[in-house]
C-alpha cells in the first residue's frame, strides 16, 4: 500500500529500501523557485538509527502496517525470549536480536508492547522507566561523599548502571530505559 509524501504523519511506519522506518517529524517546503518538497526525519525500527531524507512533493512511499500487541514477558529460553499475548494468551518466542538493548531492562512478568510487521517482531516498546534490584555493587567508603560521585552497580537483569555512592546491594533503583541512566532509589 503506497502513500503520498503529502499525507505523512508523525509516528507513521514506512517500508523503505533502507529498511522499516517510522516518521519522527516532517516539514513541507515550498521554495520561491522550483518544486515543493518534503523534508523528513526517520528512525529505523530495528536499529534505532535516525536518518534525514528529502522527497519530492506527492512522491509515493510504501506504507507499513505495524501491529502492536501488549505482551507479558514469561521467560528466557536459550537465545530467545517467550512472551504471552495479554488478550489471546498465545505464546510467542522472540529472538534476542529483535529486542536489542531492551533485554537489559526486561524481567519476568513485565508487560511490554511488541510491534510486529508481517508476522516478525521488529522491536519492543518499554515503559519510560523500570524498577530493578541491585545485585552487586561496591560499598561506598565512609566519608567519601563527593557530590555527583558515581560507582557501577549490576542489576538483577545483568545491566550495569552508574549509581550514587549511597546505593547498596539489595536496594531497588529506578532506571530510564531510553538512556540507561539511574533516576532514583525506590
Amino acid at each position: 500500500m503506497s502513500i503520498s509524501t503529502n499525507d505523512l504523519k508523525n509516528g507513521m511506519a514506512l517500508n523503505l529500501p533502507e529498511g522499516l522506518m517510522t516518521v519522527i517529524e516532517f516539514q513541507h517546503v515550498k521554495p520561491g523557485k522550483g518544486g515543493a518538497f518534503v523534508r523528513t526525519k526517520l528512525r529505523n525500527y530495528r536499529t534505532g538509527a535516525v536518518f534525514e531524507r528529502t522527497y519530492r512533493a506527492d512522491e509515493k512511499l510504501t506504507l507499513a502496517i505495524i501491529d502492536k500487541r501488549e505482551m507479558q514477558y514469561l521467560y528466557r529460553d536459550g537465545d530467545g525470549f517467550t512472551f504471552m499475548d495479554n488478550e489471546s494468551y498465545e505464546q510467542a518466542a522472540v529472538p534476542e536480536t529483535a529486542l536489542g538493548d531492551a533485554v537489559k531492562y526486561l524481567k519476568e512478568g513485565d508487560t511490554v508492547i511488541l510491534p510486529t510487521y508481517q508476522g516478525e517482531v521488529v522491536g519492543v516498546e518499554l515503559p519510560a522507566s523500570v524498577e530493578l534490584e541491585v545485585t552487586q555493587t561496591d560499598p561506598g567508603v565512609q566519608g567519601d561523599r563527593v557530590s555527583g560521585a558515581k560507582k557501577p552497580a549490576t542489576l538483577e537483569t545483568g545491566a550495569v548502571v552508574q549509581v550514587p555512592l549511597f546505593v547498596e546491594t539489595g536496594d531497588r533503583v529506578k532506571v530510564d530505559t531510553r538512556t540507561g541512566e539511574y533516576l532514583t532509589r525506590v
